[in-house]
């Protein structure tokens, strides 16, 4: 993440990191989509090879994830807090009081 956090404020000619930061939350957002459909599809393939390609496809997305974090400046502990936020409540709880809440 503090990789992420300097190229995003660096932008080095040459860096993936840097071309997706350029293509903004548009470019990002296409990345961790596609990311997301590859890894719902590895994790469905047989045996040690499919295992292993799903490990390699939740390593793409959860990197595509968080160089959109350090897109809008956002640090993983951030995230880290908020789980932490919502450890012990139910998430259907959860889901159930922020529709309450919009009402």
């Amino acid at each position: 993440m503090t990789t992420l956090a300097e190229r995003a404020v660096t932008r080095p000619p040459g860096s993936y990191t840097t071309k997706l930061l350029e293509g903004g939350t548009e470019a990002i957002g296409k990345k961790i989509r596609e990311e997301a459909e590859e890894l719902i599809e590895a994790v469905d393939e047989d045996g040690d090879e499919g295992r292993k390609h799903a490990v390699y496809e939740a390593g793409d997305l959860i990197y595509h994830t968080l160089v959109m974090l350090a897109h809008r400046g956002i640090h993983l502990d951030e995230v880290a807090a908020e789980l932490a936020r919502r450890e012990g409540t139910s998430g259907l709880a959860e889901k159930a009081a922020r529709k309450k809440g919009n009402n």
